[in-house]
């Protein structure tokens, strides 16, 4: 069933109203204290000032960094910045042994470098008897939680794992005859604060570790396997026979990411099992990553100051008024009324793409505002291959109505085929920049892909429904509002005529 103008064009109202109330600076006509309107614009690096650091992950001798380790670098990373309070943090890898870290708004750049190169310290430590909750902070034998967040190195070099996962498992060995597995203690989210209390007896470290993986125990159940050094498998062994059916927890950073009981004795192989399968390989990664200790390196160190950063606001917003205001002046010149009504469909882009911006949040950098601004232009495109193709068919004589519908149908292809090949331009670029580790042009290829995106919705569904309101109200029936002054050419009824000299 089709949907009547009047209706489409109520919906369109209440979705840019929607999108306006959203672009409010933060408070503004919020007298419910509604979510929306608090909703806050993202800066990035070289808008609001901040940190640029490039770190490089320097192995001992004879280990090689994987990509499992450096993406648990990074993952690791990312906790610790979240630690120091920064706002829409970048962390992201690049090449095979590098990662670059944006902090927008830093405070103490030196403070910051120090918690990012120190090396992350996993843990296997003894709880007393205590079924640990999952992001506890606790002290153990091998430092305070205190050292962390301060830049302190910790006491022994350790792992560098990936993200925590959610679920509280239950170990059991491995290669022990006869093992079998049960299910664990459950844990909490909830952090509690750093606390002052016991300090707890640190067994194994991250670095003990040889290696871990995805695998499968006696009854099918998918389950994380890992191997010890030797070393560590005796006095592992040791703990684990003196404590079947307690509980033993898994530190990352002096935060609990595990807990889970002893079956039986665990020597040089065991297993962690009562994960869901979609964090074995999380869990996996963790401690694979626990048993090479990656120092990092600041390759290269940059503070940008925040007056860059509003200067580069201010030139943007004029660059894009002086933009909007030449395009508005070309299409109402050139288009009259219909080039009024892609004005006001492109003011209604305008507010809808910036209310995504806030709310999905895009984080704003120059380069994804200058896609932005780009996107505007794109728009227009549309508007101009309906508006010619429009008055083409009005100088075929065609009724203004029929040539409206006409303009619309036979322009749209030509625009969904640009615009989807710019949108898969635009996902390359993003794919590219995210493995090369160049945020530019993630923000550019982002804002730009949004943009062309919201541009199909109203270049080709707002313009046609005001159009279409005006008409049936009775407004635009003379084609000078559309830009033809001559007589249309007629056709002669399907007669062809040939002229003699």
């Amino acid at each position: 069933m089709r949907i009547k103008p009047w209706h489409l064009l109520i919906v369109i109202a209440l979705l840019t109203l929607v999108a306006g109330w959203v672009d409010l600076p933060s408070g503004t006509l919020d007298p419910f204290h509604w979510k929306g309107s608090r909703i806050a614009v993202h800066e990035g690096l070289d808008l609001q000032g901040g940190l640029q650091v490039v770190l490089q992950a320097t192995p001992p001798k004879g280990q090689v960094v994987t990509a499992d380790a450096l993406s648990g670098t990074r993952d690791t990373i990312a906790r610790r910045v979240s630690g120091l309070g920064v706002s829409e943090p970048l962390i992201q890898t690049q090449g095979s042994n590098e990662i670059v870290v944006e902090l927008p708004g830093v405070q103490n750049p030196q403070r910051a470098i120090n918690v990012l190169q120190q090396t992350a310290l996993l843990e296997i430590i003894d709880p007393n008897g205590q079924a640990l909750p999952i992001g506890t902070t606790v002290n153990t034998t091998l430092g305070s939680a205190a050292s962390v967040t301060s830049g302190q190195p910790p006491a022994t070099p350790g792992a560098t794992p990936a993200a925590t996962p959610g679920a509280t498992p239950a170990a059991t060995p491995g290669a022990t005859p006869g093992a079998t597995p049960a299910a664990g203690t459950t844990g909490t989210a909830t952090p509690t604060p750093a606390p002052s209390g016991p300090v707890y007896t640190t067994i194994v470290t991250g670095a003990d570790l040889s290696d871990a993986f995805p695998t499968t125990n006696q009854v099918g159940q998918v389950v994380v396997g890992f191997t010890l050094k030797p070393s560590a498998a005796q006095k592992f062994y040791q703990f684990t026979s003196t404590h079947i059916g307690q509980p033993m927890s898994i530190v990352l950073d002096k935060k609990v990411i595990e807990t889970a009981t002893i079956q039986s004795a665990i020597s040089a192989n065991g297993q962690i099992s009562g994960l869901p399968v979609s964090q074995v390989d999380s869990l996996s990664v963790e401690l694979k990553a626990g048993a090479l200790a990656v120092p990092l390196k600041v390759l290269e160190s940059q503070t940008v100051g925040p007056t860059l950063g509003r200067d580069s606001i201010h030139r943007s917003i004029i660059a894009g008024i002086i933009g909007l205001t030449i395009v508005a002046l070309f299409m109402i010149l050139f288009y009259r009324a219909p080039g009024v009504l892609a004005v006001l469909a492109l003011l209604i882009y305008t507010a809808i793409v910036f209310a995504l911006f806030k709310s999905i949040p895009v984080v704003l950098t120059l380069p994804g505002i200058a896609g932005f601004i780009l996107s505007i232009g794109m728009a227009v495109d549309a508007n101009v291959l309906i508006f010619s193709r429009m008055k083409e068919e009005l100088r075929l004589g065609h009724a203004i109505r029929r040539a409206v519908e006409a303009g619309f149908d036979h322009a749209w292809p030509s625009i969904r085929d640009s615009n989807v090949s710019t949108m898969i331009t635009c996902v390359i670029l993003y794919w590219f920049g995210r493995y090369a580790g160049v945020s530019i042009i993630q923000g550019f290829a982002l804002t730009l892909f949004i943009g062309v995106a919201v541009s199909m919705f109203t270049a080709i569904t707002v313009t046609r429904t005001l159009l279409r309101v005006l008409l049936t109200a009775g407004f635009f029936h003379n084609q000078w509002w559309y830009g033809i002054e001559s007589a249309p050419i007629r056709p002669q009824g399907g007669q062809s005529s040939a002229v003699g000299d």
